[in-house]
């Protein structure tokens, strides 16, 4: 053991292992001492213990200024080659296709449209009755005066026949008058609506249904298609005239 200069015990005889001063041959030697465990110090860097002057983990000086802990090196970001292509963005979603509805077929719909109804006392008619001898006929009489009325046939099907409250009954063509014919039933005829024009059918009225100058009345429920300028016969003296009335959309009485 060889005392420095300034008073250290070193190990070494070259320099210092304490300060790190030369050490010459006049330094005396010096009994070894019986070494004294030192606490340990943390190291403000690295945190590790040292019992001596310089950190033996990062070499830190405890008698100097205190380092800075090294900071890691950070990593450069990587920059694309001016010759590599960007990568490739995704295309938006396309939204499902739907699938094609076929065309719905056309269907030929009966049409109720250009048809006018005409509804009149019709002396002719009141005379064949009354020649047939219908019951009743006697104390039937023509009307003085009975004003025309028109309807226009629109929808599937048109009802002619006098209204009842009772049974909850309203025809289309109401015959209820003033002036009544008493022949004509509640529910006497239907004017039913076909491809191009409309028929006529009786439902089981109580005097039955003619056409034009035929005195034998129609089949009961059977449809008899008509034509423009047909005369229907019901009751004692009422007459209704068809008529295919192009263009005509509103009801004109």
């Amino acid at each position: 053991m060889v005392l420095c200069p300034s008073g250290h015990d070193s190990t070494t005889t070259d320099f210092c292992d304490v300060c790190g001063a030369p050490l010459d041959e006049a330094s005396s030697p010096v009994a070894p001492k019986v070494p004294v465990a030192q606490p340990a110090e943390l190291c403000p860097v690295c945190g590790a213990g040292s019992t001596g002057r310089f950190c033996e983990a990062c070499g830190h000086d405890f008698a100097g200024a205190v380092r800075p802990p090294v900071q890691p090196a950070q990593p450069s970001p990587v920059q694309p080659s001016p010759l590599q292509s960007p990568p490739a963005q995704p295309s938006p979603a396309r939204p499902p296709v739907q699938p094609v509805q076929p065309a719905q077929p056309s269907v030929n719909r009966p049409s109720a449209s250009g048809w006018l109804a005409v509804v009149a006392a019709d002396p002719d008619y009141y005379r064949m009755v009354i020649a047939a001898g219908a019951p009743d006929a006697a104390s039937i009489a023509l009307p003085a005066y009975c004003p025309e009325r028109r309807f226009v046939l629109a929808g599937q099907q048109v009802r002619v026949g006098r209204r009842s409250a009772s049974r909850g009954l309203h025809p289309e063509i109401d015959l209820s008058g003033p002036p009544e014919d008493p022949g004509v039933s509640h529910l006497h005829a239907v004017l039913l609506a076909q491809p191009g024009g409309w028929a006529v059918l009786d439902p089981g009225s109580t005097n039955g249904t003619t056409l034009n100058d035929d005195p034998e009345p129609i089949p009961t429920n059977v449809a008899v298609s008509l034509a423009d300028g047909d005369r229907i016969h019901v009751g004692a003296w009422t007459t209704i005239t068809v008529h295919a009335h192009p263009g005509l959309s509103e009801p004109v009485a």
